[in-house]
């Protein structure tokens, strides 16, 4: 049990630790686009993280970088991704917003609001086809419930009984607007009008994230059909790297750290008789790791234009 739980604090730290140091990549000018850091909510991430297996699949949103990670991306392949490097999993052509490895059933993050949910759906369908017991995982914020592919998303896969999660981060944010501003609906509600079970978890609890979260996808296994996971969670930095994020009470930025999961959690594993050197050797692994990983990809090559092109262009004379 202990190994398991020091797992779920690994790739807390993980996640943490990397976009702290894409933040110093980003303003150093050596990621290119934008980035939307998940800062604050790593719990979500690795709470379902741990639950999945690889045959499940994930369609992650364009604050995706806990996702990506969680569903098994190796950090060295993350960077060399998101520094534009060809070596990189998309061989660099996709980034932050649209970092996948369909191989791990990472499905891909996504830049429109939404989007990466019937993508979600499409896999659900998949696996029902195919007559597995696999389940799909559609990450969304909480600013795309007025989305009306959302909607359609509810209503198919109640319709079809489809083995989807629709996970929610509720970090109360609608990109630069407080969520009640944007939809009038609670979750609970908009889920209950289609006829799917919602459940809520403290998504600042990685041990109340996971077992949530495995409760859903026990269900969904059995045959129980989709059903929608409520994580209430915080948003530490702004929309995008960069935002001042002047639209924000200063009280509830100046709150933030209050309801950081990681400390939280250290004190859970403490209390479980896990000694503070043994979390202290994981943050010095992971940092080395991450050290590695960046300067490996710093070592690598451009795309070539004749390459990097391709699927972009058609080609002269192509039919």
């Amino acid at each position: 049990m202990n190994d398991e739980l020091l797992d779920m604090y690994r790739q807390m730290v993980t996640i943490r630790m990397v976009e702290l140091r894409l933040s110093r990549l980003f303003a150093d000018g050596e990621v290119p686009g934008f980035i939307h850091l998940s800062l604050g909510q790593e719990a979500v991430a690795a709470g379902a993280g741990s639950v999945l297996r690889s045959d499940d699949t994930v369609a992650s949103t364009h604050r995706g970088h806990g996702h990506a990670l969680s569903k098994g991306i190796a950090i060295d392949d993350f960077f060399a991704e998101l520094m534009a490097r060809e070596e990189g999993i998309c061989r660099g052509r996709g980034g932050s917003m649209h970092v996948a490895n369909l191989s791990l059933g990472m499905l891909g993050a996504n830049a429109i609001v939404g989007a990466s949910i019937p993508i979600a759906l499409g896999s659900a369908l998949a696996h029902q086809l195919r007559k597995t017991d696999s389940v799909a995982v559609a990450f969304f914020g909480d600013g795309a419930m007025a989305e009306g592919v959302f909607h359609e998303s509810l209503n198919l896969a109640a319709l079809w009984q489809l083995p989807l999660l629709f996970l929610c981060e509720n970090n109360g944010w609608a990109e630069f607007s407080p969520t009640h501003k944007q939809f009038i609906a609670p979750l609970d509600k908009l889920a209950a009008a289609f006829d799917i079970p919602h459940a809520k978890a403290d998504g600042n609890d990685v041990m109340a994230v996971q077992s949530a979260v495995a409760k859903c996808v026990d269900g969904i296994r059995a045959g129980g059909g989709p059903q929608v996971l409520e994580c209430m969670t915080h948003r530490w930095r702004g929309h995008y790297e960069g935002d001042p994020q002047k639209y924000r009470p200063s009280e509830e930025l100046e709150g933030l750290e209050d309801h950081d999961p990681i400390p939280r959690f250290e004190a859970a594993l403490v209390e479980k008789g896990i000694e503070a050197n043994v979390l202290e050797s994981i943050r010095a692994d992971v940092d080395a790791a991450i050290e590695a990983a960046v300067e490996k990809a710093r070592a690598g090559n451009s795309p070539e234009w004749e390459r990097a092109r391709n699927d972009v262009y058609t080609q002269v004379g192509a039919v």
